[in-house]
């Protein structure tokens, strides 16, 4: 049975062949590639609905490079390490990456898990289904998550927007939640070599509300790029990509190679 729940009234969502319908007969249609769209106009926002086909693009492109995968293997190793339970969430999935990658580390040590996740992009949740196909994804937003009160395990959230409220309920008493977060001297470099004035990230205080720090991990080590295509999609898949301007994007174009800081917080939390 499925944990997502009805967008509109809030009810359980049953699955019939390839429609979600809950009691009051709302009804949403699982596309061809195997997702459902839960994502309501309301809970849209004004203007940016998650990370675009460039965006999206651009990240599996690098990723599947294996410039993260230092990352990807602490993350999949503290899942393993941490999880009571089968029911898993990603709050923000992206394009499948490290839903793919969890899943897989699961499997490999025979644990059994029901993992399902969100994105807003409902350009990344159609990439993400046709990679993670044992997966159960569906386009929402990790500030209206479709998904029944203290029904998750664990919850899985990397460079997605923190929604406190939303994560605690939907996970159980003393749940997980994995928390991914740049560093300080993440891609420092690559801002050194295209900004006049480059700062470095600014890392807030771990503590936050409703949740006790269990483990705290430091990932930190050189990427070199050696491909202007490389460089181009790490650069595309940032913020940064959308507040350059134009004599930043031809510094950017110049580079031709790089070898810039991967540095990442890897951070453990229970809930209360």
């Amino acid at each position: 049975m499925s944990i997502f729940t009805c967008p509109v009234c809030g009810e359980k969502l049953d699955i019939t062949g390839n429609t979600y319908i809950c009691p009051k007969r709302h009804s949403f249609d699982r596309a061809k590639s195997g997702y459902v769209n839960l994502l309501l106009s309301k809970h849209m926002g004004k203007t940016v609905h998650g990370d675009n086909k460039l965006m999206v693009q651009a990240r599996r492109s690098f990723l599947d490079k294996g410039y993260y995968s230092p990352l990807c293997d602490a993350l999949c190793e503290a899942v393993s390490a941490n999880i009571k339970g089968n029911t898993i969430l990603d709050a923000g999935c992206g394009e499948g990456y490290y839903t793919t990658a969890i899943i897989g580390k699961l499997q490999s040590e025979n644990k059994a898990a029901e993992v399902y996740g969100i994105d807003i992009s409902k350009t990344a949740v159609e990439y993400s289904a046709k990679r993670c196909k044992s997966a159960e994804l569906a386009v929402a937003s990790v500030f209206h998550i479709p998904v029944s009160e203290g029904s998750c395990d664990m919850l899985v959230t990397l460079f997605a927007p923190y929604c406190g409220e939303e994560f605690q309920r939907v996970l159980r008493k003393n749940g997980i939640m994995i928390m991914v977060i740049p560093s300080e001297n993440h891609l420092w470099e690559l801002k050194k070599a295209i900004y006049d004035t480059p700062y470095k990230n600014e890392v807030k205080p771990y503590e936050l509300e409703g949740f006790g720090l269990v483990d705290r991990k430091r990932i930190t080590y050189e990427m070199k790029l050696e491909q202007q295509e490389d460089i181009d999609a790490l650069f595309s898949m940032t913020p940064y990509y959308y507040r350059t301007g134009r004599e930043q994007q031809e510094r950017l174009a110049a580079l031709g190679q790089l070898t810039t800081t991967a540095d990442f917080e890897l951070l453990v939390y229970r809930k209360f």
